[in-house]
């Protein structure tokens, strides 16, 4: 079964204001695929783990409608309060069961979210749902985010962001293994259609405040999982962190803006058609 970890309305609001959803350019480069594989009609797009619908609100545009799904009610309700978009809608559901008829959907996304899936069932659910030539974008970044800064020196400022990671480490759940991005290479392989893709970096530069940095990676559930089990700890912890890296930058407010480098990788599938084969 999926693996409930962001539920909690807190890690809920925290997650609108602080999670990154992917670029226009990868969204652009998953419905190049989707078009070229499938082609129109755009129908339906379903957006599983969906969290707070950052992501789910991008396919609008794009299609007849997008539902998102998560298994998290705290989640849903914060997708709800934000999206404005009338043809995106919102079903709590598990991934493995997807409340949708069998070869009924032209895209399936999971951004950030299929490490958490049991992902054999997801996978085989995934086939029920979509139509023939229907397509798959499993979507995630890895931990080596970059800032950048004018005027100072990078090499110290990212020393400090990989300190940052290295001591959330022993909170990351056994469940990712030692790296995320070997279980969505796995499922690429496995995979047993003809038409897929795998590229495991595309960076994308995202400016933001440096709160809004730190707000990214204390969304992260090594960092809850920290906090959880000691709540000053993580506090100190973030607190000494955004000073040194204020520091290094020479300003004295984290509201300043820096530039974050994060490094994404995807795996895109089509369904094969059995009239086509």
């Amino acid at each position: 079964m999926a693996h409930r970890l962001f539920e909690g309305k807190a890690h809920a609001a925290s997650y609108w204001k602080y999670r990154i959803s992917p670029s226009d350019h990868l969204i652009q480069h998953v419905l190049k695929f989707v078009e070229k594989q499938k082609g129109g009609p755009l129908l339906l797009a379903v957006d599983v783990g969906c969290g707070s619908g950052q992501g789910t609100v991008m396919l609008a545009k794009h299609f007849a409608s997008v539902v998102g799904t998560d298994v998290s009610p705290a989640q849903l309700e914060v997708a709800l309060q934000y999206t404005q978009e009338s043809n995106v809608t919102y079903r709590q559901c598990v991934a493995e069961e997807l409340p949708l008829a069998d070869s009924s959907v032209d895209l399936i996304t999971a951004m950030s979210a299929f490490h958490w899936f049991d992902r054999t069932r997801f996978l085989q659910e995934v086939d029920r749902v979509l139509k023939p030539r229907g397509c798959l974008a499993l979507l995630n970044y890895t931990l080596e985010m970059e800032l950048d800064y004018p005027g100072c020196c990078l090499q110290s400022l990212n020393q400090v962001c990989k300190e940052f990671y290295t001591a959330l480490h022993p909170y990351r759940s056994p469940l990712l293994g030692a790296s995320s991005i070997e279980l969505y290479r796995e499922a690429y392989n496995s995979i047993p259609y003809a038409d897929k893709e795998w590229n495991e970096s595309v960076w994308v530069k995202r400016p933001m405040p440096l709160c809004s940095y730190m707000g990214l990676v204390e969304s992260f559930s090594s960092y809850q999982a920290l906090l959880r089990e000691d709540h000053q700890k993580a506090v100190r912890l973030s607190q000494d962190i955004c000073q040194r890296l204020m520091s290094i930058m020479k300003v004295t407010s984290a509201e300043t803006e820096v530039v974050l480098g994060v490094n994404y990788f995807y795996m895109l599938a089509s369904k094969n058609d059995p009239d086509e084969m």
